[in-house]
């Protein structure tokens, strides 16, 4: 388990450096609680996917909140935006969820959210850095907190996303939902069934390892394939801790979350409920920047992050805004992303237009896209700023100017360097992306070079 402690809502720092290990977690969980206990109230949610290291880390964390007096609720497998909802919705201090989302089952991590939701505050988060540099102490046994099981915390968040649905019904419409093997593997088909569709439920079987392999957003050929089987209307893939969705159309084409963006914004204007700017990042496909245009909708880039979104859309007024991977935030019906949530929005659109989803997103072109990962393990990310790279990043951008982006960055949670590369011509883009990435590999086996006549 060498996966880095990470969280776009958590703690951030110094400590996203720290190996994930159970005695890193008892640690974090103490100098959270020390830090939590001084505020009003001293309960914290904790959930988790189906990993089987959750279990370990789970216990971990639990002592040592309850080293720190902290009374600990804890929710099993539920998505990451359950943990959110629920930690509003049942009063508490904070959050914890304990994933690694669409990662592989042997990275874990954790993610904190504040008592409203979202992430804690700069402030709380420098002072748990700064217990975590001292020793632990525990408090004397009679202030010790206790753990105790929330019983009804799915019932909770299912009656929550069919909540974000209005009145309508899904009866008559066939849907196939892929669950990863994942935090919603349970609650996600109980939802659709529950709003009137007839669900067949793939990647609903979690054994503690297969989280994420082969099944879900980030490998959809089996949701396709199960989807032209079954002449479904509708293919719904989740990922590991169902913050995020990508969808699949009846004749089995993949709707990445640009798309489902530009559907949610559409169904939005229509109903004259848009506020403020559409928000996208930087990796957000060009296509979707100019069918918004189009329609006279805003459209806005920040960082790879939902925090970032986030923050834009607070800034700006905005209700919504999303990744290219399926991370969707629609601030008027939830206050994170929620693959659930996003799903039921598209689901939404094509019943208020009588439409189909390849319908719907007919009015987006998305531009031939290459996104290619240069793995960069042991060596720094600044390898960004070497001369060679700078140079070649330079060339690219000059090559497509006005006809195209470019865009080249270090991988938040994987050790990779990610290419982006988007035009008019596919040959031109893929053959713009791989010069890119030779230059970066370039960069990569120079550095790696240094470092072994180093050593």
């Amino acid at each position: 388990m060498s996966r880095k402690y990470f969280g776009t809502d958590g703690v951030r720092g110094r400590v996203g450096q720290m190996p994930m290990t159970p005695e890193f977690a008892l640690k974090l969980g103490w100098a959270a609680g020390r830090v939590l206990a001084r505020q009003a109230g001293t309960r914290v949610l904790v959930g988790k996917d189906t990993r089987r290291s959750g279990y370990l880390f789970e216990s971990a964390l639990e002592a040592g909140f309850a080293a720190a007096g902290v009374e600990t609720w804890l929710l099993g497998p539920l998505p990451t935006p359950a943990v959110a909802y629920l930690t509003r919705a049942l009063r508490a201090q904070a959050g914890v969820m304990i994933s690694a989302s669409h990662n592989p089952h042997y990275d874990n991590g954790v993610k904190f959210f504040s008592a409203e939701g979202d992430k804690l505050s700069d402030e709380v988060e420098a002072e748990i850095e700064r217990l975590l540099e001292g020793a632990l102490d525990c408090v004397p046994p009679e202030q010790m907190g206790r753990a105790r099981r929330v019983e009804d915390a799915a019932g909770r968040y299912i009656e929550f996303c069919k909540g974000t649905f209005g009145s309508r019904s899904l009866r008559g419409l066939r849907l196939v939902v892929d669950c990863a093997n994942g935090a919603a593997y349970k609650v996600a088909p109980a939802v659709f069934s529950e709003l009137g569709a007839e669900v067949t439920a793939i990647g609903d079987r979690p054994d503690g390892l297969n989280i994420n392999q082969d099944c879900g957003s980030l490998y959809p050929a089996a949701l396709k394939a199960t989807v032209l089987a079954q002449g479904a209307d509708l293919g719904i893939a989740l990922d590991g801790d169902g913050d995020r969705c990508l969808l699949v159309t009846a004749d089995g084409r993949e709707v990445d979350g640009d798309e489902i963006l530009y559907v949610i914004a559409r169904q939005r204007q229509r109903a004259a409920s848009l506020r403020g700017p559409v928000v996208g990042t930087v990796m957000s496909n060009l296509g979707l920047q100019q069918a918004l245009a189009e329609c006279g909708i805003p459209f806005e880039r920040v960082a790879v992050g939902d925090r970032y979104i986030l923050e834009r859309l607070k800034e700006r007024g905005g209700i919504l805004g999303g990744e290219t991977s399926g991370h969707i935030i629609c601030l008027d019906r939830a206050g994170t992303g929620d693959g659930i949530v996003a799903a039921l929005q598209v689901l939404d659109a094509m019943l208020g237009e009588n439409r189909t989803l390849a319908e719907l997103v007919a009015g987006m072109r998305r531009l031939p896209q290459v996104l290619l990962n240069v793995p960069v393990q042991g060596v720094a990310k600044t390898l960004l700023h070497a001369a060679p790279v700078r140079e070649a990043l330079a060339a690219a951008q000059a090559r497509l100017a006005g006809r195209g982006r470019v865009v080249l960055r270090a991988s938040g949670t994987e050790p990779l360097i990610r290419v982006m590369v988007e035009a008019q011509e596919e040959d031109e883009t893929r053959s713009t992306a791989e010069e890119l990435a030779q230059a970066v590999r370039a960069a990569v086996a120079a550095a790696q070079h240094q470092c072994r006549e180093a050593s």
